[in-house]
């Protein structure tokens, strides 16, 4: 507060309003404690000065984004930053790490995409505007960093946004500890998101506040592994509002669950026999059944789906909603005097239609149903007792089912949510959020507000406790004395409410033990007990109400219904009635407690658990680390843009905003860094601030100059006390006050001055000008006297002259006559004598014509008869040579002939070729398959032979016992002689036939070899017959062109004669060459029409070997030579143009099936695995683009067509044929002509060689974007530091010293070092220019994205100084871009469009007098409104106090945001980064032609390989 020795008339200040709680205005008048106010609205008011507050002029007009930067933290500063910023859609500020979240009540999706959760992701705390995704990022960092578990409590009144603000930390925790799916398909993360629109389905409704309020309480446990992955979750909800099962006020509604239930498909309905919610009487006690904007039937699907996601099976939600629906139907049983005195039965038929309905659904018995609502069950000792209730306690039994049924139904899909979710038992971190009821104070509270407040004073202790610890912190961080300040507590309100045995609750739960205790003798036992309390009150006008002081203001509570809303009990009958039901979900509900042996209703309080409850909640919330956001609800109307003082400010209050600010107020309200403190208060002591090269000594000398007493001097910050620095500012009013009366005392002396000099100056030219006028005046007459002189003399003059002339004019005429007559005498005799001499020409001249004529027509006769004769014998000339030429013309069609009898007869030699190739394959099957026989046989023939000739040699080894036979013996050895013999003869006769098919084997293979040099031979000779048939169309082409042209000669002049012999002579001596080229024909089809004689298969497959085993060692070569860095010629990769030789030397290209291209592939791919070192990548990058331009201009489908119009021969498409042109090249080039070489030839390409182009294609983006993207992450790092200029202070600038060592500039030097690292390296790789160009155009594109990006989310990057500084990095970056050409750079400067248009509108002096219209069309024609309103919103300057634009620029800008506010696209105001591949294939033409591959070489290690020859050609 201030004091008045601080207030001078002059000062700024805030006085207190009864209608918007706070004015500014400045003070007209100081009389003692009473001050005189002229406010800004206009009229003038006195007040105290203890209700007074300073106002910080100095204050950003937009606010601050950390209240605790405020210089006055007060109330009314407070509440003026908030509106500040919420006029401008900024929406959350921070009170340290506390977030105030101020409801838009629109939607504002570009503050919550995924692109800003990626911005905030590792940010540090405050470094980027104040946001929910802060906070989780900071409890997240914490919890991965140091391993303590954390909470984030969110409060707030209804509909201040805690729902929301909730949901946005567990998404943003959800994207930091997102996991991959695990068993059926959904994540951990997945199902706590999807847990809140079930959880609000039955848990929330409309309240006059709220269209979508929480009735309950939730604390969400979301459980981490050790990689700070999401592991487990827990949901624990607090004292859920049971009451408005069965009791709505208008215009609130009840639970949305039955407004969806009612609006579910037709089929649902019907089963649920259910229908409009008017029918309803838990529905119809409000006149409110559907909400604006709502569709409940999409509701209710998206609930089924989130139960689908969350683990309810089909079944259990069926259950549900058949528990949902039979609730609604119980509401519609209404209850009459039964038969019996007291009795009750249900009323009607509609009531026993409901109750049928409700017993099917609950799949119980109705009358079981009726009993358990109509009747009470007493036991005692000796008996049991049945009593029957009246109407109006059947009422209340219905809706006591009703309502623990409800409860039940909503405790049961908590527990399934968290057992389908499930918790992870090795965690041993979490992070907690919050979501709980606020402080409610209404003209009617009841136990609901009691045990809600109860909930928030515990909550605000612990808030005051961890504000406090901060606190302490902060002081011991900065080294003061903290040890005298005291700290608040509320320790005595939770006594006086929860102590036991005394407090509020216990004597509650007394009450309700007692049958005949009452609302009223409750309240008697509270006034006695408590009517010395402080905390406690009673009103004066009511006899059962009471009064409570919370922190937040004084609460009044009727106690009608306490003692109903605290008894928690079952009554025995319906516990019986529904664990008795068919439906396992219903029973399972009700399951019966052990301690229940009988049926008597066992009682419990519901304050009694709500405390335990709210202790257990306490315990771990002391146990983690707390992060708080404090909702505000701008309004009660529920719309956008209104911003309510009071109500704002209450709610503050209730949130324990103002609370902490009383505990910051109790210690160092006021703290300032040194160097902010220096530039405010420097001027106070100039003197502190000269030769002084520390800010400590600087701010101590200007504290000890005033001659305050009680701060502190912290490491880094000055700590004030209260009011201190009013009375600083109130000091620096009056320094600036005398220097502004200094000022304007030079001001008015120099007009004076100057307004004295304009005056003397004046009279000096007054002077002149009359002293000129007198001095005109004189020459005037001098020149008349002068004028009248001349005249007289050019007067006399003129008559002299005139006599003389008249005398001289006489005496010319006389001699005139006199001299004409003798002249016109000499004439007529002189033309006299010219007529003769003409007539004498003319006779001459006729006479020799004549003669003339008659001689010319003698003449011409002669050489017309002459030339007659000549030009007959040019024409019977041309008639012969025209004869000549249709004997060529024949020999034409000839040739022509020939050539297709000749490619008949090699069609139909290759027919038979084919057909003795198969007969002999056949032939030779059949002799090898007899040959086998013939082996067979000869090999058992063998092997009997030896047997006999073993058997022989044993029979003669033994003795001679059988001596006494011998016939038998001699027969025997002479038939096995005999058989002997035969085969032997047969053996001799099968070795020849073998000998004999061997010699025929290898003869067909030499006639087959022989053959096919013959066939191969043809093949050429056909191809020479065509090409020199080309050659003779050519000149007979030629030859019909000069006929012509001769022609036309032969009749201009004679000389024609021996152009046409000449011509002649070249026609014969061409058809000569033409006979030649006939026979040679002749005698190529004479050698190719010789048999071919048949070949086997077995050379052929040794060749097909050995050629395979040769192009694999050739490939093998070629690979271990290109892997390495074999370097540049002429500025173009050798390796890529050695590989593409060899590809089309190989015909690879024309392959159906190879290996060539795979093996090219892999060793790219090893090539390429370290990808941090550029110059690797580099120097592939310019390979494989240079071998896919080459590939590009060579390679073309099967569909192309040459562009030439002159077919050539087919090449042999077969393996066998490619291999024997392979091999025979060198000898068939020796014998064709020899075209000029091309680098580049046209291919058709087959499928391998289209697939190896894709592949490479593939390893050239994915090259280039490696390159990108290291260049990116080393620019990430200094982009941060770039975006925000070196703190400087003031104070040190004019003393000529600065506290800072590193140079401003070196972070953007950094960034040209690392730009012309890279293009070096490039340069040296010959990567194409225009891979380059793409490669730091994509760059500074992220330049421009980081930079603006950052300039958008940190308030501190929009200032003018910062502007400055950022330009004068961007110019660094422009300077570059010259350096480094357009050849090189590109359009890469014209990406930093952004960044350059808002720099530049940053440093604009006069923002102020600035219109829209030059705003969108000349200064920032690339920027959205958005980015325009947040950059205006955002800017303020400390140094120069220059200000932003105009209010009007503003309301337009809000006009088209609010007109584009349906548009989502258009609300996102950050850059998107683009990570496309920007070119084609087709653009590498543009830096590459073929003439620069004409003078390459190949690599030198293949020179010396004798199968890689062919490069050298």
């Amino acid at each position: 507060m201030a004091a008045t020795a601080n207030l001078v008339v002059g000062s700024h200040v805030w006085a207190e309003d009864s209608q918007v709680a706070w004015i500014d205005g400045e003070v007209l008048e100081v009389k003692g404690q009473e001050i005189k106010v002229l406010c800004t609205s206009g009229k003038t008011v006195v007040v105290k000065a203890s209700s007074v507050y300073h106002k910080d002029t100095e204050a950003p007009p937009c606010g601050v984004d950390d209240m605790t930067k405020l210089a006055y933290l007060h109330e009314p500063g407070v509440l003026d930053n908030l509106r500040s910023r919420y006029d401008i859609n900024e929406i959350y500020t921070y009170t340290g790490n506390i977030l105030i979240a101020v409801n838009p009540f629109i939607r504002l999706p570009h503050l919550y995409d995924s692109h800003m959760m990626a911005q905030y992701k590792g940010a540090g705390f405050g470094e980027l505007s104040p946001h929910p995704f802060a906070v989780a990022d900071a409890a997240y960092r914490l919890m991965i960093n140091e391993g303590i578990s954390q909470s984030i409590l969110v409060s707030g009144e209804s509909g201040a946004g805690k729902t929301e603000s909730t949901k946005l930390l567990m998404r943003y925790l959800a994207y930091m500890g997102g996991r991959a799916n695990i068993a059926e398909g959904r994540t951990v993360e997945q199902k706590v998101l999807e847990s809140n629109p079930v959880l609000e389905a039955f848990g929330n409704a409309k309240t006059v506040r709220n269209n979508n309020s929480s009735r309950f309480g939730k604390f969400v446990e979301i459980q981490f592994d050790q990689e700070g992955r999401i592991s487990g979750a827990a949901i624990r909800t607090y004292l859920l509002e049971r009451s408005r099962v069965c009791q709505v006020s208008d215009p609130e509604r009840n639970y949305h669950c039955f407004y969806m239930l009612c609006a579910a498909p037709p089929e649902d309905v019907q089963k649920y026999k259910l229908g409009n919610p008017r029918t309803f009487h838990y529905l119809n006690q409000s006149n409110c059944f559907e909400l604006e904007g709502v569709d409940e039937l999409k509701e209710y699907r998206d609930t089924r789906r989130a139960m689908d996601i969350v683990g309810i099976s089909s079944e259990e939600q069926e259950a549900i909603f058949r528990v949902v629906a039979a609730i609604l139907h119980l509401g519609n049983i209404e209850f009459t005097k039964g038969k019996e005195i007291d009795s009750s039965m249900p009323k009607d038929e509609k009531s026993w239609f409901h109750l049928q309905t409700a017993a099917e659904l609950f799949m119980c018995d109705a009358k079981a149903l009726e009993d358990s609502l109509c009747k009470r069950v007493i036991v005692t000792r000796d008996e049991t007792i049945t009593k029957w209730l009246d109407p109006e306690a059947a009422a209340l039994s219905r809706d006591a089912l009703a309502k623990i049924v409800y409860t039940r139904l909503f405790d049961w899909m908590v527990d399934k949510i968290n057992n389908s979710i499930g918790q992870d038992p090795d965690s041993k971190s979490l992070i907690g959020v919050l979501d709980i009821y606020g402080f409610e104070s209404f003209k009617t509270n009841s136990f609901e507000q009691f045990c809600i407040n109860l909930t928030n004073e515990k909550l605000q202790q612990h808030f005051n406790q961890h504000v406090f610890k901060m606190e302490q912190e902060e002081y011991k961080k900065e080294e003061i004395d903290w040890s005298y300040i005291e700290f608040v507590d509320n320790q005595d309100v939770l006594d006086l409410i929860e102590k036991k045995p005394g407090g509020i609750i216990a004597l509650l739960d007394e009450a309700c033990m007692f049958p005949r205790s009452t609302h009223e003798t409750f309240a008697q036992k509270l006034y006695q007990t408590f009517k010395n309390h402080k905390r406690f009150n009673k009103p004066k006008l009511s006899r059962s109400d009471f009064t409570i002081c919370h922190y937040a203001g004084d609460v009044t509570y009727q106690t009608e219904l306490f003692l109903d809303k605290n008894k928690d009990y079952v009554v025995a009958e319906h516990q019986a009635l529904l664990y008795a039901s068919k439906c396992p979900f219903v029973s399972g509900l009700f399951p019966p407690s052990p301690e229940e042996s009988s049926k008597q209703s066992k009682f419990s309080s519901i304050g009694a658990r709500f405390k335990q409850q709210l202790q257990a909640l306490l315990e771990t919330l002391s146990s983690t680390e707390p992060h708080y956001i404090r909702c505000v609800k701008p309004n009660n109307l529920l719309k956008p843009a209104i911003f309510e003082n009071k109500n704002v400010l209450q709610q503050l209050r209730c949130g324990g905003v103002m609370e902490a600010i009383r505990i910051s107020c109790a210690g160092y309200p006021t703290r300032k860094t040194f160097d902010e403190f220096v530039d405010r208060f420097g001027i106070l002591a100039p003197e502190a601030l000269e030769g002084s090269s520390d800010e400590i000594t600087a701010c101590k000398r200007i504290l000890e100059k005033v001659g305050l007493k009680g701060y502190q001097i912290g490491k880094t910050k000055v700590f004030l006390r209260a009011g201190q620095m009013a009375e600083l500012d109130t000091r620096r009013s009056e320094v600036l006050g005398k220097s502004a009366s200094i000022i304007q005392r030079k001001v008015r002396s120099y007009l004076a001055h100057r307004s004295f000099v304009l005056i003397r100056l004046s009279a000096i030219q007054i002077q002149a000008a009359c002293r000129g006028q007198l001095a005109r005046q004189v020459y005037e007459g001098l020149r008349q006297e002068a004028s009248s002189l001349m005249i007289q003399k050019y007067f006399r003059m003129h008559v002299a002259r005139k006599a003389y002339k008249k005398l001289y004019g006489s005496a010319v005429s006389v001699q005139t006559g006199m001299r004409g007559m003798a002249a016109r005498c000499e004439l007529h005799f002189r033309m006299q004598t010219k007529a003769a001499i003409v007539i004498q020409s003319h006779c001459r001249k006729y006479l020799a014509q004549h003669h003339f004529t008659n001689l010319k027509k003698a003449t011409i006769t002669t050489q017309c008869a002459w030339r007659g004769k000549v030009a007959r014998q040019e024409l019977r000339k041309l008639k012969m040579a025209a004869r000549e030429t249709g004997a060529l013309q024949a020999a034409k069609n000839k040739l022509e002939k020939q050539v297709e009898d000749l490619t008949l007869r090699l069609q139909l030699e290759k027919r038979l070729r084919i057909d003795i190739e198969e007969t002999k394959a056949q032939e030779n099957e059949k002799l090898q398959s007899a040959l086998q026989e013939m082996q067979l046989q000869f090999k058992e023939t063998k092997l009997l032979l030896q047997k006999e000739r073993e058997a022989a040699k044993r029979e003669a080894e033994r003795p001679p016992v059988i001596q006494e036979v011998p016939v038998v013996d001699h027969e025997l050895l002479e038939k096995l002689t005999s058989e002997n013999e035969k085969l032997k003869t047969l053996v001799s006769s099968l070795e020849k036939k073998i000998d004999e098919t061997e010699k025929r084997y290898e003869e067909a293979n030499k006639i087959s070899e022989e053959r096919l040099k013959q066939a191969l031979d043809a093949e050429s000779k056909i191809i020479l017959l065509k090409t020199a048939m080309q050659r003779l169309e050519e000149k007979f082409s030629d030859m019909e062109s000069e006929n012509q042209v001769l022609r036309q000669q032969s009749l201009l002049n004679s000389s024609a004669k021996t152009m046409s012999e000449h011509l002649s002579t070249h026609i014969s001596e061409k058809l000569e060459n033409g006979h030649h080229v006939v026979e040679d024909q002749k005698t190529a089809e004479a050698q190719s029409v010789t048999p071919v004689k048949k070949f086997g298969t077995e050379s052929d497959s040794k060749l097909r070997r050995s050629f395979i085993e040769r192009q694999h060692e050739n490939v093998d070569a070629l690979v271990n030579c290109v892997v390495k860095n074999i370097g540049f010629h002429h500025g173009k990769p050798v390796a890529a143009f050695t590989i593409y030789k060899c590809l089309l030397h190989w015909k690879s290209f024309e392959a159906e099936r190879t290996s060539v291209f795979d093996r090219l592939i892999q060793m790219i791919g090893s090539a390429i695995e370290n990808q941090d070192d550029n110059d690797l990548m580099a120097y592939w990058l310019s390979n494989t683009s240079a071998l896919l331009f080459l590939l590009q201009q060579s390679l073309k489908s099967g569909g192309a067509t040459d562009a030439t119009p002159v077919k050539k021969p087919p090449n042999p498409t077969s393996l066998f044929g490619r291999m024997t042109m392979g091999f025979r090249s060198s000898h068939s080039s020796a014998n064709l002509p020899t075209p000029p070489l091309e680098v580049v030839r046209k291919v058709e390409a087959k499928y391998p060689a289209l697939l190896f182009k894709q592949q490479l294609t593939a390893y050239v983006e994915k090259i280039y974007g490696i390159l990108r993207d290291n260049l990116k992450k080393e620019l990430a790092s200094l982009l941060s530091l770039c975006i925000q200029a070196p703190r400087t202070s003031k104070g040190v600038l004019r003393s000529g010293r600065s506290f800072g060592k590193d140079s401003p500039m070196g972070h953007w030097q950094s960034i040209i070092e690392s730009l012309n690292t890279l293009l070096c390296t490039l340069k040296e790789n010959f990567v194409p220019p225009v891979l380059i160009q793409k490669i730091f155009t994509q760059t500074f594109s992220y330049i421009n994205v980081q930079l603006f990006n950052s300039l958008l989310l940190r308030r501190d990057c929009c200032t003018f100084s910062n502007g400055e500084y950022v330009k004068a990095g961007l110019a660094e970056l422009e300077l570059w871009c010259c350096q480094a050409k357009e050849e090189y750079a590109g359009s890469s400067w014209d990406e930093l469009k952004h960044i350059r248009q808002a720099v530049g509108f940053l440093v604009i002096h006069q923002k102020y007098r600035i219109s829209y219209d030059e705003i969108i069309n000349d200064l920032c024609p690339i920027m959205s409104v958005q980015q325009l309103y947040r950059i205006c919103t955002l800017y303020w300057d400390a140094n120069y106090n220059t200000r932003s634009v105009s209010p009007d620029v503003l309301l337009s800008m809000k006009v088209l945001m609010a007109e584009d506010s349906n548009n989502a696209q258009s609300d996102s105001f950050l850059l998107d980064d683009n990570s496309s591949i920007p070119f084609s294939v087709d653009d590498l033409s543009t830096s590459l032609q073929e003439k620069d591959f004409s003078d390459m070489k190949p690599a030198d290690e293949l020179h010396e390989n004798p199968a890689f020859r062919f490069l050298n050609e």
